[in-house]
């Protein structure tokens, strides 16, 4: 007979019991309001299937609230909304990014109306709205102009703030943007109205394929290195939130999600009173998507796995496609 281990050695007699295992967990659960559904947004009269995204819809202006409404009775709280532009209104500074006719601008005061309760947020960047596929405006040598960039994109941020959102999101990377939004939403009087959400430590990831495929986002020409993120820096993740920050953004963002829960950690580890999101972005959705759909994991048990670790890692909201299928699963929970 082996020996028995001694008593402080013994695990098992701390989670034998559902009580017990909920005892010895984290405080991360999964509610509606650790969510965010990301929302394609566009011009089209009917709902559009994103091809590269299984499950994931482009909805137009005219169906947006009927498509929503049974999400939002589920339980929906938060949506992150990205404008869809296919070519035709695409030039050099972005013009249709802040045009009244932009999906997005029209869409927002109809969400305010119709679900009053729904906080709305707005990507900001001009890569949807470019004709050369880059997140600022380029100089006549092809590199990104730092300061013309952050004064546009001062401008869509405060017109998605002017039309009713409640948070403004700026995912372009570039220095000073942070400051440059602040200023013109207090110099308009939004100051104490509308939250700016920093994607603080956004990554040159090769997991943003099928977004780009959907929003036609991809740079024509180089890439986006020089201002994304490196891969492999720890240090620059840093400095870039330390940075946004001292600026005064209101709550950080880190992106990509699985791949960079470590980013996750550092950055909740250092600054612990700001809100913290994670993106699980569109590569990371088709990843599960697909795996599951070849049978290779169970997507609900895969999924609530990488959830959890995300909010282990110290993510208080998760930005994920996934959402209308969470909620459907936390309602069946909620019954019992």
């Amino acid at each position: 007979m082996s020996k028995s281990p001694e008593a402080r050695h013994l695990l098992h007699s701390g989670y034998f019991h559902p009580v017990l295992r909920k005892l010895q967990t984290s405080n991360v659960e999964i509610s509606p309001y650790n969510l965010v559904f990301p929302v394609f947004v566009g011009n089209n009269e009917k709902p559009v299937d994103v091809k590269s995204m299984p499950g994931v819809v482009q909805y137009g202006v005219s169906n947006i609230e009927e498509c929503l409404r049974p999400i939002v009775n589920k339980g929906l709280k938060l949506v992150l909304l990205f404008g869809v532009e296919h070519g035709i209104l695409k030039d050099e500074k972005g013009s249709y990014a802040d045009s009244p006719r932009n999906p997005v601008i029209q869409v927002i005061p109809k969400l305010r109306r119709c679900f009053p309760d729904l906080i709305i947020m707005c990507d900001v960047c001009l890569c949807a709205y470019t004709n050369h596929g880059h997140c600022g405006i380029m100089s006549s040598d092809g590199v990104i102009d730092n300061e013309a960039s952050i004064e546009r994109i001062a401008q869509v941020a405060l017109a998605y703030a002017q039309a009713g959102a409640h948070i403004v999101a700026p995912s372009d990377m570039m220095d000073g943007r942070i400051g440059a939004i602040k200023r013109s939403l207090i110099d308009y009087g939004l100051g104490n109205r509308v939250s700016v959400l920093s994607y603080a430590a956004k990554f040159a990831s090769g997991f943003y394929g099928p977004f780009r495929d959907v929003t036609k986002s991809a740079p024509v020409f180089s890439d986006r290195k020089c201002y994304q993120l490196p891969p492999g820096s720890k240090g620059l993740a840093t400095r870039a939130v330390l940075r946004d920050v001292t600026e005064g953004c209101d709550m950080l963002m880190v992106k990509p999600g699985l791949a960079y829960l470590d980013i996750v950690k550092q950055t909740k580890d250092a600054h612990p009173e700001y809100p913290l999101f994670v993106y699980q972005v569109s590569g990371e959705y088709a990843m599960l998507y697909h795996a599951a759909k070849a049978g290779a994991i169970d997507l609900r048990g895969v999924l609530e796995e990488v959830l959890l670790s995300m909010r282990r890692a110290g993510a208080d909201c998760i930005i994920t496609y996934f959402t209308p299928i969470i909620l459907d699963w936390l309602q069946v929970k909620s019954k019992y």
